[in-house]
């Protein structure tokens, strides 16, 4: 299955189209930096990894807002649970509205407005190889519009997790956004945003950590060997009681390209925390992008 992620992988080009679909999507993955491939028990594994949709012990569902700059707004709902005799399923939609802009001609006459927004829906399917080895896959159909102009693409996620409880430890694996544009913006045919992430969880002993870590974009096109690397992330959730967490979390691609000048202020870094109420849990994050500004996220989900 790790040859299929791989071989998958080298239809990836210069990423140019349908770009959302790259964003982090809950605030829980967000404020541990976006690394979140080999997380489990979460039903927002859909957009990360869907094999991580069978470690789900009860149905769940989440929603969630995501403020981003200027007048850019997000949203996302997922939800999963154990069809008996088939395996888990999954669904969400994620969309982003850019807001509205001036229309103008050469000269900057304003003729009027226009908007333009991305959504994407997926169906995931997950289930168990053997005891601790989960696969997943998603199918989801994404559209992207601008003024009077449009594009529709479909695309496939596939994925593996590895859980080993005796060491506390999970690896996960996926290949991401894997697909083709059914209708162009114009003539020309753009490529997905394809993504190889491979990671790794662990809760040393002792401690009451996750900590995750995982590599990005090793599909992707580089100049020397050590550069496949630089796009990794790192995060962590300490377990303050069953009833409230904290999160940090580090992009390193994300603090690299942000920096200006010598300094790069806070760019990469993220934070968050959960709150669990009963059956609900609030979830916030906060992600710097350096002097360009912050980004917040918050959702509500529930174990139904």
């Amino acid at each position: 299955m790790l040859l299929a992620l791989t071989t998958l992988s080298m239809y990836g080009g210069t990423n140019t189209v349908y770009n959302f679909l790259r964003n982090d999507v809950s605030p829980r993955a967000a404020g541990m930096g976006g690394s979140f491939v080999s997380a489990i028990e979460d039903p927002n594994t859909l957009f990360y990894n869907p094999a991580g949709l069978s470690t789900l012990q009860h149905p769940m569902g989440s929603i969630g807002f995501f403020k981003h700059l200027i007048d850019i707004n997000a949203g996302y709902v997922s939800y999963s649970q154990k069809i008996e005799d088939i395996g888990h399923l999954g669904a969400g939609i994620i969309y982003t509205d850019y807001g509205s802009f001036d229309k103008t001609d050469e000269s900057g006459t304003i003729l009027g407005t226009f908007s333009a927004a991305d959504l994407a829906v997926f169906l995931g399917y997950s289930n168990l190889l053997d005891e601790n080895l989960h696969y997943g896959i998603n199918v989801k159909y994404i559209h992207s519009s601008i003024a009077e102009f449009s594009s529709s693409g479909i695309a496939a996620d596939l994925g593996i997790l590895y859980n080993i409880p005796d060491s506390r430890v999970t690896l996960g694996a996926s290949i991401r956004n894997a697909g083709v544009q059914i209708s162009k913006y114009g003539s020309v045919e753009e490529d997905l945003p394809i993504d190889l992430v491979v990671g790794g969880s662990v809760v040393p002993r002792g401690l009451p950590l996750l900590l995750n870590v995982s590599f990005h974009k090793l599909s992707d096109a580089v100049e020397s060997f050590g550069d496949r690397f630089k796009s990794f992330k790192v995060g962590g959730e300490f377990v303050l009681s069953p009833s409230f967490r904290l999160r940090f979390g580090y992009d390193n691609e994300k603090r690299i390209d942000l920096k200006v000048g010598s300094s790069a202020g806070l760019a990469g870094f993220s934070g968050g925390m959960g709150i669990g109420i009963g059956e609900y849990r609030v979830d916030y994050a906060l992600s710097s992008l350096g002097q360009v500004g912050d980004l917040h996220r918050v959702s509500i989900g529930a174990t139904l």
